[in-house]
C-alpha cells in the first residue's frame, strides 16, 4: 500500500518523528560492564539497549503486518542468524560498522512498516537476517567474558524473542483500519529513532 499525498498518516507522523529525534535516552546495549553475568545478563542485554529494542520490535511489527507466514518466519530468522553473528563475535571475527548496522536496522525496518512495504517473503527474510548479524555480533563480543557463555547466549536469544513477540502483539492491530494507522505510526517512530541512533542523538 503506497502512501499518497492525501495519506492521513503524514500529519500524524510528523510530531512523532520530531519527538523521537529529540529524545535523549542513551542506548545502553553495548556497555561491557555487564559482561560478567550469565543468563540474566544475556536476557537483559537486548532489553536495556534502546537500539536493540527498536529493531527487534520492528521485526515483530513487520512480520505481523505482512501476515502469515512472515509473522513467524521473520521473528525466527532473526534470532537464528543473530546466534551466528554472536558466534562470530565470540570468536573475534571482525565485522565492520557494527553500531552503524544496528542503528540502520531500526531505520530500514521501521521504514518498511511505515511505508507498508510488502516485498517477496525471501527478500524480507534476507533484510532481517542481514541486520541480525550486526546485533548478534554486538552480543557475541561480550560472551567470552561471561561466567557462562551458553547461558548468556540463551538469555539474549530469549530476550530477543520476547521483544519480537511484543512487536507481533502490537502488529495484530492491523486487523482494523485505525490499528493499521497505529502500527504504521509506530514504524515511523522506530525509523526516526534509527536516524537518532545513526546521528548519535539517541
Amino acid at each position: 500500500m503506497a502512501i499518497h499525498e492525501e495519506d492521513p498518516l503524514k500529519p500524524r507522523l510528523f510530531p512523532l518523528f520530531v519527538a523521537a529525534l529529540f529524545a535523549s535516552t542513551p542506548a545502553l546495549a553495548h556497555s561491557t560492564s555487564d559482561a560478567g553475568g550469565g543468563f540474566v545478563t544475556g536476557f537483559l542485554h537486548p532489553i536495556l539497549g534502546w537500539d536493540h529494542v527498536a529493531a527487534m520490535i520492528a521485526v515483530g511489527l513487520w512480520g505481523a503486518f505482512l501476515g502469515k507466514p512472515a509473522v513467524w518466519l521473520l521473528p525466527v530468522t532473526f534470532p537464528l542468524v543473530m546466534a551466528l553473528g554472536g558466534a562470530a563475535g565470540a570468536a573475534g571475527v571482525p565485522i565492520p560498522g557494527i553500531e552503524t548496522g544496528i542503528a540502520a536496522s531500526a531505520l530500514v525496518i521501521g521504514l518498511a512498516v511505515l511505508l507498508a512495504a510488502r516485498p517477496p517473503l525471501a527478500v524480507a527474510a534476507i533484510i532481517v537476517a542481514f541486520f541480525a548479524i550486526f546485533h548478534g555480533h554486538a552480543h557475541g563480543t561480550e560472551m567470552p567474558a561471561a561466567i557462562s557463555p551458553l547461558a548468556y547466549a540463551a538469555g539474549f536469544v530469549i530476550g530477543t524473542g520476547l521483544l519480537h513477540l511484543c512487536g507481533i502483539a502490537f502488529g495484530v492491530l492491523t486487523r482494523s483500519k485505525a490499528g493499521t494507522v497505529a502500527v504504521r505510526s509506530a514504524g515511523g517512530v522506530i525509523a526516526a529513532a534509527g536516524v537518532g541512533f545513526l546521528t548519535g542523538a539517541l
